[in-house]
């Protein structure tokens, strides 16, 4: 599909009422894997991509052009709908307009903005404080009106709660959504009842963050649209297996000096091949060859 049909598809899943599971990718080998599987869309997570990319926690450190450039990598390289985490926009309303601009130039779906300070934290860790609320209505207003495709949609998260209660959380979810914001996300509620509560409160497509050992209980994806939600993002379900996986390999073999007591999950190294495309290289190569070979004749 071309960047628009992924983006009509997102859009046009939504309005239709078919609820998107969207599994966090961080780099191109778990977006290959989780691309191939039948999920309604893909997550870029910010945490993912700041730790892999840079090696830096996810606090405001990754700049516009570390990101946009993955953004990109991934989005060219899957045939399903993009998330994209873009923070605060990376900067004030001009860097909003700049960062929509390229997301969308990029391959992207759907950009999510925060209303946190700069720098930002990532949403389930302490200490983090909000701008103004007629800041981000600004930056929303902006980003709604930066794009070009009606179908790229603008996901608006509150990280009010942790700091403000939920009754703040809610009355900025709705003020986003009055600006312009397609998609509401109301960052860590911090049990079911307030997950519903969000769900009865705003009456507009509303995203949920899933993310394992964090502030949110997890949900399952049918209770959820129960509740009024439309988008269910995992971001650490791709970096979090990886890492506890590779982790234990590499302390086999730090232990037996050998890889054949590994007790963690791998693919095979053809499935590696078949997953980054081997086929095709190997088709290519056969063809010239032989149109080598018939030349030197």
């Amino acid at each position: 599909m071309t960047a628009s049909e992924k983006r009509a598809a997102l859009a046009g899943a939504i309005r239709e009422g078919r609820f998107v599971v969207a599994p966090g990718i961080y780099d191109m080998i778990s977006a290959r894997l989780a691309d191939g599987m039948g999920f309604r869309a893909l997550y870029m997570t910010g945490y993912g991509v700041a730790a892999s990319h840079l090696g830096l926690p996810d606090a405001g450190i990754a700049s516009y052009a570390d990101v946009v450039g993955r953004v990109r990598t991934i989005a060219g390289g899957t045939a399903s709908p993009l998330i994209c985490d873009a923070d605060t926009g990376f900067g004030g309303l001009l860097n909003v307009r700049h960062t929509v601009q390229g997301y969308e130039d990029a391959g992207c779906s759907a950009i999510q903005l925060e209303d946190q300070e700069i720098p930002k934290k990532c949403g389930h860790t302490p200490g983090r404080r909000v701008v103004p609320v007629d800041d981000m209505v600004e930056k929303v207003r902006v980003a709604a009106e930066a794009r070009s495709d009606p179908d790229f949609l603008i996901i608006a998260r509150t990280d009010a709660r942790t700091s403000l209660g939920l009754d703040e959380a809610l009355a900025r979810g709705q003020a986003y959504a009055e600006a312009g914001a397609d998609v509401i996300f109301i960052e860590a509620p911090e049990n079911e009842a307030e997950i519903a509560r969000i769900g009865e409160a705003i009456d507009k497509p509303l995203l949920a963050n899933m993310v394992d050992s964090g502030k949110t209980p997890i949900v399952p994806a049918g209770r959820l649209a129960e509740l009024g939600y439309s988008i269910a993002i995992y971001p650490a379900i791709g970096m979090l297996p990886a890492a506890g996986s590779m982790k234990r390999a590499f302390e086999a073999l730090l232990r037996d000096g050998s890889t054949a007591n590994v007790d963690a999950p791998m693919i095979s190294l053809p499935e590696m091949h078949t997953l980054m495309g081997f086929e095709d290289v190997w088709a290519f190569e056969r063809r010239w060859a032989r149109s080598e070979a018939e030349a030197a004749e």
